[in-house]
């Protein structure tokens, strides 16, 4: 095939593409062959000089937890120009040359192609001795018809593209990568790029760009004095990019986003594993397929995707913040258990509404519940047990217990833009509304409402530690970079970044009225329960937003089973704004029952013990 020279290396096809004679640019080179004037000159147009260039690698692997690939290369093939040489055309004579070629090949296709006067003027002034591609990334059909054969201008040219075989799957957390800038603005150097490199533009694609990478390789092309291209030659081939491997389970990231996507129109599952701290799916919706950014995203498409209401490119699980409403009561409990401000045992009303100050605050229930005790109140989530036990507790160690559990902070995932979330201190509040903390503001503190604000991540990480006792694992998502033949470069090993203790009455008073508010009487989670596993949670709705255009968050979050914790997850659903409707043991809880009966019923479980 013109113009092509093809080596293996790695198991990835390397190219080099055979590039036409020239006259008018050369280089002075020494004798290593690297360049001493990068600009040609009139005394170097007159020798036989030698192009040193680079060939880019292969982009390295996305893996999951199980060597399952979320992101490789492949084969691409592009149609270009090769201009004849000498390079000294006037410009009507280029645009006539290339306009000929474009539209016979819009015509081959079927299709319209534009390019820019200027642009095709700007490559043949200073790159004209490199292929000018007219069409990238061409399908299947169209490469069956240059196979039959070019006019000997065209030439089809191998480069690497990314690819993501399983879609939509994990988008938010793979991210994308898109092709950098083109070097057309300048006169051609030795060194340059004999194609395009891509680079991360988002999630771990950017954040592991410079591992995934790899090492470009070097590319010999001699011509002689008259621009006749005498020699062209590998020195080195290229070497592929690291592999990236991540902790997430395909597997279990599938079942999430499928659960979302048939009964959410907004939200995110988070599944952690307690012990490690793996990041085990980190599942957002809605989400977008990645492909669609390779070679290049179709403008309309990109429109499409940043304009839509419901922000497809946002991944809520980790880019976004909610109000936790009641979900916060686990904080709440666990502070004033641990500060002595109540016991298990302590019992306090539950009136449909209560007193602070001048305002009264409202319990959902519209009745007086009677006296209750910790865990009665957790399973009824009484809001108005938990404004007595909030101002009873003080906002100071319910501020301070709610950040050593890790909320407020960003948990430390090496992705662009976490979300920190927000535990309002006095000194918040001071800054933000120009006061102090006051009753009121401990009240909303007590359910998780105000200026309370949490990432599904975060509250994942929360149940993570209620499940391990109170020590904390540092969140992972990336396990190890290692080299294609399976080398491992770095390592990120587990370690404990907390640890919050919780003596064994208060654990096992805490986890028995979890597992009641999915399996009790009077709990609101029965729709997350799972035939033979006990499930201990949280559900939580909450408001925020302006009065009249309210948003409400539905919650819920926990780990099982229960006894011997394997998973700890968050579960959020959006409503639409001044929907009403959404609660969180309605549209939140059923999302981790649909989620984790598929888990056990296919046998997943069993297969993330390996």
């Amino acid at each position: 095939m013109k113009g092509i020279f093809l080596l293996r290396y790695f198991g990835v096809l390397l190219l080099a593409w055979a590039v036409p004679a020239f006259a008018d640019n050369h280089l002075t080179t020494n004798n290593t062959g690297w360049v001493e004037n990068p600009k040609p000159t009139w005394e170097t147009q007159k020798q036989a000089r030698t192009y040193q260039l680079l060939i880019p690698a292969p982009r390295g692997q996305i893996v999951d937890r199980n060597g399952n690939p979320l992101a490789q290369v492949r084969l691409s093939y592009n149609l270009a120009i090769s201009f004849p040489t000498p390079l000294e055309w006037n410009d009507a004579r280029i645009l006539a040359f290339a306009k000929q070629q474009i539209t016979f090949v819009s015509g081959l296709f079927n299709r319209e192609i534009r390019i820019s006067d200027p642009t095709i003027l700007k490559h043949y002034r200073n790159r004209g001795i490199i292929p000018f591609v007219i069409v990238e990334d061409l399908g299947p059909t169209e490469l069956n018809i240059v196979n039959k054969g070019l006019p000997p201008a065209l030439i089809l040219r191998q480069t690497y593209a990314r690819v993501y075989p399983e879609g939509e799957l994990a988008s938010g957390v793979i991210g994308y990568t898109g092709k950098e800038a083109p070097l057309s603005n300048r006169i051609v150097e030795n060194g340059d790029l004999i194609f395009p490199e891509s680079e991360g533009r988002e999630g771990i694609e950017q954040a592991f760009d410079y591992q995934l990478r790899g090492t470009p390789g070097r590319l010999n092309a001699t011509y002689d004095k008259n621009g006749a291209k005498t020699s062209e030659r590998i020195i080195l081939p290229p070497v592929p990019g690291y592999t990236v491997v991540t902790t997430l389970d395909r597997d279990l990231q599938k079942i999430c986003e499928r659960v979302l996507k048939e009964n959410v129109k907004k939200g995110a599952i988070v599944v952690i594993d307690p012990h490690t701290g793996d990041i085990l799916a980190l599942a957002s919706w809605p989400t977008f397929d990645p492909n669609a950014f390779v070679p290049v995203i179709n403008k309309a498409t990109y429109e499409a995707l940043s304009k839509d209401p419901n922000a497809p490119l946002l991944p809520r699980a980790f880019r976004s913040a909610y109000p936790p409403g009641s979900t916060f009561k686990v904080v709440v409990g666990l502070t004033a258990l641990l500060n002595h401000s109540i016991t298990p045992q302590t019992r306090l009303d539950c009136p449909s509404s209560l007193g602070v100050g001048n305002l009264v605050f409202r319990n959902w229930k519209k009745y007086d519940a009677g006296s209750l005790n910790f865990s009665e109140a957790l399973i009824q989530s009484c809001n108005t047990w938990f404004y007595q036990v909030g101002l009873k507790t003080g906002a100071s160690p319910i501020i301070s217990l709610a950040q050593r559990l890790g909320l407020g902070h960003r948990t430390g995932i090496p992705l662009r833009a976490e979300e920190r979330g927000n535990i309002p201190t006095d000194a918040y509040m001071v800054r933000v509304h120009h006061r102090h903390l006051l009753s009121g503001d401990v009240v909303n503190l007590s359910i998780g409402q105000g200026d309370v604000l949490v990432t599904p991540l975060q509250m994942a990480q929360l149940m993570a530690i209620i499940a391990n006792q109170g020590l904390l694992p540092q969140i992972r998502l990336v396990k190890q970079i290692q080299t294609p033949d399976n080398q491992v470069v770095s390592a990120y090993p587990n370690r404990i970044r907390e640890n919050v203790l919780i003596p064994p009455d208060i654990y096992r008073a805490l986890k028995a009225a979890l597992i009641e508010v999915t399996e009790g009487g009077s709990g609101t989670a029965h729709q997350a329960q799972v035939p033979g596993i006990q499930v201990a949670g949280k559900t939580g709705t909450a408001q925020w937003g302006p009065k009249l255009n309210q948003r409400t968050a539905a919650w819920f979050v926990g780990f099982l089973p229960a006894d011997h914790p394997k998973y700890a997850f968050a579960a959020v659903s959006e409503g639409d704004p001044g929907d009403n409707s959404v609660h969180g043991s309605t549209h939140a809880a059923p999302l981790i029952g649909k989620v984790f009966r598929s888990v056990f019923q296919e046998g997943k479980s069993a297969a993330l013990d390996k």
